[in-house]
């Protein structure tokens, strides 16, 4: 069908509409090669951690015993959430010595937990006792067996947990308080008397309560329900004293508004956080909690990673606060609240991606590094530091620090060149 020329001018002008901020955004963001390989890498790393079961694993994808149909990689899922069982058989004889009728293993048929004594610090080239080929440790094995490749694959996994929720806990509370010192500064929030006084009380009472008095039920036991009930304990005060703020607000003078600076009061936290030295701030941490858990090394990481996401926010917010289209939001009557969650923080997100991006890199190193120390992360949690750290104590074992040192070296190095191209592609200089 040939168009004329007005028709191509149309059809041109409809799909340069539908290309948006992001869309140039990604264009120039894949002109960047290192930035596109990073990305690629990290996709791949991605698939790694969340498929780290069906690619090492003791147990087999499919086995057939005494004429039953069995999937142990599965089915370990459901005897972990308590919905099945094993059979004893499977209790009492290791997998590998079981006699089966058909059996289809994993790519590497060994957990980063399992012991193989018959073959303690052996390399990845090395003469190894196994039955054949496909039981070999192809990465090698460390000072109780333990098969190097599987736990690089875990030790994947922890590394991206750990970054993820990290900065998922920074992202939470950077974007708040960035949003509110940018939009508000130091003159545009006020509050009434009594909800700054009831929400600084119940705030206390919560911390104390939920921190405090039941500390012993976040360092022992149930740590993660423990703290999340300590949590939602404190978001529950907080709803209260709001409430009760509202009510006791048509007092005069318990309702009579007063000016926070806001955007004074978090620079002087971000201040403090940075001052204080994150490794330091955990290592006082760990000492108060009994039992050590990779949870807390994620809370506490993303505790200290925050002041970088709002310092990005703030920065935005102080000039989109000031845009043509905030401004006739406001007049159109939505609420302050509505003006910075739906037109401003949305236009804001584009260089909080880049403060994610180099906060992952942060976060999987400080990780690596707790974990080499030996602090905080539990004896048995394999990852890439705890690898390094048994390279300590045999100095020929050199596969136990180059494979794990080369893994963090990959991750920090692409979340920096992603942060890079992010940079480049998000420059709202940049048109083309």
């Amino acid at each position: 069908m040939i168009f004329g020329r007005k028709q191509q001018v149309e059809i041109a002008e409809q799909q340069l509409s539908k290309r948006t901020y992001w869309f140039f955004a990604w264009a120039r963001f894949r002109k960047n090669k290192a930035a596109l390989w990073s990305w690629r890498i990290f996709l791949v790393l991605f698939f790694i951690a969340i498929t780290g079961d069906f690619l090492a694993n003791d147990k087999p994808f499919y086995c057939k015993v005494d004429g039953k149909t069995y999937f142990p990689v599965v089915q370990n899922y459901a005897v972990k959430a308590g919905w099945s069982k094993w059979d004893a058989k499977f209790l009492t004889t290791p997998w590998i010595e079981q006699t089966y009728e058909s059996v289809w293993w994993p790519p590497i048929p060994y957990s980063s937990e399992g012991l193989d004594y018959d073959n303690t610090y052996v390399g990845p080239f090395s003469k190894q006792e196994v039955e054949s080929w496909r039981f070999r440790h192809w990465l090698g094995t460390d000072d109780l067996g333990r098969d190097v490749a599987a736990g690089m694959i875990d030790g994947t996994r922890t590394a991206l947990m750990v970054g993820i929720v990290a900065m998922s806990i920074a992202l939470l509370i950077g974007v708040f308080l960035g949003a509110l010192a940018g939009y508000f500064g130091d003159d545009g929030l006020r509050l009434s008397r009594i909800r700054i006084l009831l929400n600084v009380l119940f705030l206390c009472l919560g911390v104390f309560w939920g921190f405090g008095s039941r500390s012993y039920a976040i360092s022992d036991g149930h740590q993660v329900s423990a703290l999340l009930l300590t949590l939602l304990l404190v978001v529950f005060l907080l709803v209260i004293a709001n409430l009760l703020a509202k009510w006791l607000e048509k007092s005069p003078t318990l309702g009579k508004q007063v000016i926070v600076p806001i955007d004074l009061m978090v620079m002087r936290l971000i201040e403090m956080v940075n001052a204080i030295p994150g490794l330091l701030l955990i290592l006082a941490f760990v000492a108060a909690i009994q039992e050590e858990s990779i949870l807390f090394v994620m809370v506490l990481i993303g505790l200290l990673a925050w002041t970088g996401v709002a310092r990005f926010v703030r920065a935005e917010l102080l000039r989109i606060r000031k845009m043509e289209y905030i401004e006739a939001a406001r007049a159109l009557g939505f609420t302050q609240w509505q003006v910075i969650f739906r037109h401003a923080l949305p236009n804001a997100l584009g260089p909080v991606l880049i403060a994610l991006s180099f906060g992952m890199a942060g976060a999987i190193l400080l990780e690596a590094v707790l974990s080499f120390l030996n602090i905080g992360v539990p004896e048995e949690q394999v990852t890439w530091g705890s690898l390094l750290r048994e390279a300590r104590s045999y100095a020929k074992a050199w596969w136990l620090t180059v494979f794990p040192g080369f893994a963090i070296f990959v991750s920090v190095t692409i979340f920096n060149y992603i942060g890079d191209g992010l940079t480049e592609a998000l420059d709202p200089r940049l048109k083309d």
